[in-house]
């Protein structure tokens, strides 16, 4: 097959898909806690966290449901304490964001070498059986991936944030947290309480794409995050916070992250640069933003209240 045949193959929209949930679940934890008014750079180490703690459990109980399950209460956590230490503590979140990007990637290490005496991985672990074994066709890779429990859900949470946002008393409350605080709160509105309950419910999103990564490739590798967190949090900024624009910008970065993988295979002279692909594509469209905002795709301007405090 060609290369041309091969990017736009159906094994190039099934990997599409199945690499977008981390980068979408992450960038709709991203919009909810800023839209808030809480800066968070902490995603990336969520997402790792989120898929430690996916495999961990899994591997403890034997039952995907329950790793995804705790996958996302310890991106809730971690989440929490991150808005806490900001919000109520009044430190600096990017200082935050940095320290938890750290402590879970060292932490993820220590967690291994303890538990499985390996710093490096864990033992391969079984993530959701969408169909039954057999075929590698596009076609057939395709429907498993379409039958994904976690691809579904990221789907369904898209759906909800960008209604719940819109549309619900809770969404309106973190708006006006992230536009204004010093007006919610003059409203009644503890922008405290709704602060911490918008960035632990993003991080729960986050740690859920967390345990897709790490249920998509069987196993929990350290530093497996590879960068998803902070491309997501670009995602984020290009599509003017908004949640749909967040997804397909994620889908996007998916996309080329799966592009890479098909040029590797077809052009192996071509595996070291092309490893860039994604990395470079975000660099280039902050720098496209940071000449056009204001109008058209890129109109949508951040939360007048990132970063303040009541």
């Amino acid at each position: 097959m060609s290369l041309l045949g091969a990017l736009f193959g159906v094994t190039t929209v099934a990997q599409t898909l199945r690499m977008s949930v981390p980068y979408v679940c992450a960038g709709l934890g991203g919009v909810w806690s800023e839209r808030s008014g809480v800066p968070n750079i902490a995603l990336e180490g969520i997402l790792l966290a989120g898929a430690l703690g996916g495999v961990v459990t899994n591997l403890a109980t034997g039952n995907p449901w329950v790793g995804a399950t705790a996958g996302a209460l310890l991106g809730a956590v971690i989440g929490a304490i991150h808005a806490l230490i900001v919000v109520r503590g009044r430190v600096d979140a990017i200082l935050v964001g940095v320290a938890i990007n750290l402590v879970a990637a060292g932490g993820a290490r220590f967690v291994l070498r303890v538990l499985y005496e390996s710093s490096s991985n864990s033992p391969p672990v079984g993530g959701f059986r969408t169909s039954p074994s057999g075929g590698t066709g596009g076609l057939t890779l395709l429907s498993r991936t379409l039958a994904d429990p976690l691809l579904l859900a990221t789907l369904a949470l898209t759906v909800w944030t960008s209604w719940a946002i819109a549309r619900t008393r809770f969404g309106l409350r973190v708006r006006a947290c992230g536009e204004d605080p010093a007006a919610a709160a003059a409203a009644g509105v503890d922008v405290a309480r709704v602060r911490v309950a918008a960035v632990s419910l993003g991080s729960a999103i986050a740690g859920l794409g967390g345990v897709a990564l790490a249920y998509d490739q069987h196993q929990f590798q350290s530093g497996m995050s590879g960068g998803r967190g902070f491309i997501a949090l670009a995602a984020v900024i290009l599509s003017g916070w908004r949640p749909a624009g967040t997804a397909a910008a994620c889908v996007a970065f998916a996309a080329l992250d799966a592009a890479q993988i098909v040029v590797q295979q077809q052009q192996r002279s071509a595996a070291d640069w092309v490893q860039a692909l994604p990395y470079a594509a975000t660099l280039l469209a902050l720098w496209v933003l940071a000449k056009g905002r204001g109008s058209g795709p890129m109109g949508g301007r951040a939360p007048a209240g990132l970063g303040k405090g009541v």
